[in-house]
C-alpha cells in the first residue's frame, strides 16, 4: 500500500528550516493535523508562513500531563479519524517541531498507524540543538567526541558523570530540571556552557555567561549545550 499518510517535520521554528520535501508533503495534503489550541501552537505559526492552504490545518490539543491516558485517548481518536480519511483517498500530514523521530510525541501516532496498517511516511528535519550550534557558531562535536543527548530528566550526578568523561552534553526541555542544573553549574564552573531559548524564532537567545545562564529560570522552549572544561588545580 501506497503511504498516503506523511509524518513531515517542521524544524525549530523558522521557516526557512524546513525541508523542501516537507513543503512539497504539506502542499499536497489535503488535511494537516497540527498540535495546539486556537490561542497557542507554534507549529501552526509555522505553517501559517509557508504557502499552502492554511484551511486544511487542523489543530489538536493533546494533556500535557506525566500521565498518559488521556493524551493516548486523543491520538487514538486522531488515528481512528485518519483511517476514515485514507479510505475516502484522502492525503493526511501530521506535523511535528523539530524532528518527528527525535522526542517527539507524534510518534505514538506512527506507531499506531501502522499497527493499523496504514505506513506512514516521515519527513526528516532540524532538531533544535543543531539549529543552536549554527545560530552561535559553535562547533557541537569534534573529531572522536562523543555527543549525549538528554531529556529534561537529569541529575546533578548524571551530568557529574558524564561530563568528567569527557562527553559533550545537550539537555532538551530545561524547565524539567532547572534546580539541577543550577546545583550542577554551582558545583562545576569550569565547564563550558551554551544555553538556547526560542530557537529558530524571532525572540531567539543564545547566552555563555555564566551568571546569566545559573539565575535564569528556564522555558519549556530551551536547550542547553555543555562542552567538558578543565578544571583548575
Amino acid at each position: 500500500m501506497k503511504s498516503k499518510i506523511f509524518g513531515v517535520s517542521l524544524g525549530p521554528g523558522d521557516p526557512e528550516l524546513i525541508t523542501i520535501k516537507a513543503l512539497k508533503a504539506l502542499q499536497k495534503a489535503d488535511i494537516i493535523y497540527c498540535p495546539g489550541t486556537p490561542a497557542k501552537s507554534r507549529a501552526r505559526d509555522i505553517l501559517q508562513t509557508l504557502p499552502l492552504d492554511i484551511n486544511r490545518v487542523q489543530l489538536f490539543q493533546v494533556p500535557m500531563s506525566k500521565d498518559r491516558t488521556e493524551a493516548n485517548r486523543v491520538y487514538d481518536n486522531i488515528c481512528e479519524e485518519i483511517d476514515r480519511h485514507v479510505n475516502n483517498n484522502l492525503t493526511v500530514a501530521i506535523v511535528a517541531e523539530g524532528d518527528s523521530g527525535f522526542y517527539s510525541s507524534v510518534n505514538y501516532m506512527f506507531d499506531k498507524l501502522a499497527a493499523m496498517h496504514l505506513p506512514v511516511t516521515t519527513i526528516a528535519g532540524v532538531p533544535a540543538f543543531i539549529a543552536a550550534g549554527a545560530l552561535s557558531g559553535l562547533h557541537i562535536v569534534k573529531q572522536e567526541e562523543k555527543l549525549v543527548v538528554l531529556p529534561g530528566i537529569t541529575t546533578n550526578g548524571e551530568l557529574h558523570e558524564l561530563l568528567s568523561t569527557n562527553h559533550v552534553v545537550v539537555i532538551m526541555k530545561l524547565s524539567q530540571c532547572t534546580g539541577e542544573i543550577h546545583r550542577f553549574m554551582r558545583d562545576n564552573p569550569h565547564h563550558e556552557y551554551h544555553y538556547y531559548e526560542n530557537v529558530g524564532t524571532p525572540e531567539e537567545l543564545h547566552l555563555t555567561a555564566y551568571n546569566g545562564i545559573i539565575e535564569r529560570n528556564y522555558p519549556y522552549f530551551s536547550l542547553m549545550i555543555i562542552r567538558p572544561g578543565k578544571q583548575l588545580a
